[in-house]
């Protein structure tokens, strides 16, 4: 593993264990993701031939910037409070484009992209779940938030009436999850022998 992954990876980590204390939070940061990061790779794509080397880092911090602000223009139109609950892990979108614009990530087959990508957001979504699940005893809270719905009140599907584990909605209590399904899917792959 080099440093541009190891950074990488690192950046990936904050929204993982940030956004993902409810499957609300982390379907609306994956949403978001993926349209910035796409809008990001069609427009350096086209402008990355045009530029000169030494200018590639500014282009993409500006094209980063600007579709990460448009993006968090549109969630606020969309459903106040749902960005609001985001907070600020929306704007480290920006951060990680540029980040996998460096790493070389934009210029790899769009296959190996889109399983890379997928990969992300299907552990966001679960790790999303399982937090609320375990955390709220609750299913889908808030997200009417997320479908811009004018019925804020729905609490989602209560699963358990006095709540749940409140550490696993905490960012510790994410931490600890993360590393449970980590250990869980080391022990489930098989091992390659030798």
């Amino acid at each position: 593993m080099n440093n541009s992954s190891t950074l990488r990876n690192a950046l990936m980590l904050t929204p993982l264990i940030g956004t993902t204390h409810s499957l609300m939070a982390a379907l609306g940061l994956c949403l978001m993701f993926m349209l910035v990061t796409r809008l990001f790779s069609l427009a350096m794509g086209a402008l990355r031939s045009r530029l000169v080397p030494a200018t590639h880092l500014l282009a993409s911090i500006l094209l980063a910037a600007t579709f990460t602000s448009c993006a968090e223009l549109l969630a606020q139109t969309w459903s106040l409070q749902w960005q609001q609950h985001l907070g600020f892990y929306g704007a480290l979108i920006a951060l990680q484009c540029v980040v996998l614009e460096h790493s070389g990530f934009f210029q790899r087959d769009w296959r190996q992209r889109l399983r890379l990508e997928s990969l992300f957001a299907t552990l966001m979504i679960s790790l999303g779940l399982l937090r609320e699940l375990i955390g709220n005893g609750t299913l889908g809270n808030h997200l009417s938030w997320l479908l811009g719905a004018t019925q804020t009140d729905w609490q989602g599907w209560v699963l358990a009436a006095d709540g749940g584990l409140r550490l696993a909605t905490l960012v510790p209590g994410g931490f600890i999850l993360l590393g449970l399904l980590i250990a869980a899917w080391q022990a489930w792959r098989p091992t390659p022998t030798h």
